[in-house]
């Protein structure tokens, strides 16, 4: 959500601290200005989605195809993500031991419940699944690993930003108010009616607001005393999963699973400390 830094030659970006490498930053925007379904990228699109003027833009692309991480393609003259970045995904999903304990828990919601039950982290003003597990109805939602919801229209986001210290979550929501722009005061009324939600039940609702045909209920998975905030859902076509269902049965469970998978973790984390 944030803009990445300013140099001399980008003066409309503020100045950062010192120790802020732009050259690393600028690195990673290109690599994420790659959007789902979009193989190949020349430089000059990749200038005008990131804002980093072209010819800074070439030695990026240069640099990143010799380390592994994009891959060019001299016919087109454009570049594709590269192995390198898998690499490191998987290194990301490997290490990340909540990903082992959950996944029993969701799948077994999910088989229980025909409906699809991820875990998801924040990126921006987004959330990505780290883990994601399907029932095996007939409308079952076919999202996988690495899939993103925004933040403030989806159960996972809205619950995500409820497990959020007061401080953070402030910082947050202005963030978000600044990327949504003219759409900011419908979806802070809905945030503030999931906080609501929260409050009441323990969980948050999202009723066809992400996808009109798709409703859910999500909570936040507050870890190691909120030094680490994650979010669960579970969530399927509005067809099934009605208001009184959400709320008095799949909420409800949802809690459950969340409070087995912190029990199951809480050893795990005292052996790191």
């Amino acid at each position: 959500m944030t803009a990445i830094d300013n140099t001399a030659d980008d003066p409309q970006l503020p100045e950062k601290d010192r120790n802020f490498v732009t050259a690393l930053a600028r690195g990673l925007e290109l690599m994420r200005a790659f959007g789902n379904g979009e193989e190949y990228l020349g430089n000059a699109e990749l200038s005008n989605r990131t804002g980093i003027p072209r010819p800074t833009v070439s030695r990026l692309t240069y640099t990143l195809t010799q380390l592994g991480y994009l891959q060019h393609n001299t016919h087109l003259e454009k570049y594709r993500l590269g192995p390198g970045v898998l690499a490191l995904g998987y290194r990301f999903l490997a290490n990340m031991g909540i990903r082992e304990v959950a996944r029993p828990h969701l799948q077994k919601f999910a088989d229980a419940t025909d409906c699809n039950v991820s875990l998801g982290g924040a990126d921006r003003s987004d959330m990505v699944y780290l883990e994601t597990c399907h029932g095996s109805g007939p409308l079952i939602i076919r999202l996988d690993v690495g899939s993103r919801l925004p933040i403030a229209t989806s159960a996972i986001g809205r619950a995500w930003l409820c497990g959020l210290p007061e401080t953070r979550r402030q910082q947050i929501l202005k963030e978000l108010a600044e990327f949504h722009g003219k759409e900011w005061p419908a979806l802070e009324a809905s945030i503030k009616q999931s906080m609501e939600d929260y409050a009441h039940y323990g969980f948050c609702l999202s009723e066809q607001d992400w996808q009109r045909d798709i409703s859910a209920v999500a909570m936040p998975l507050i870890l190691e005393d909120g030094a680490e905030v994650l979010a669960i859902n579970c969530g399927g076509s509005s067809l099934r999963l009605d208001h009184d269902r959400l709320v008095n049965n799949l909420g409800p469970r949802l809690k459950e699973v969340a409070a087995q998978i912190k029990q199951e973790l809480a050893p795990k984390h005292k052996l790191m400390r």
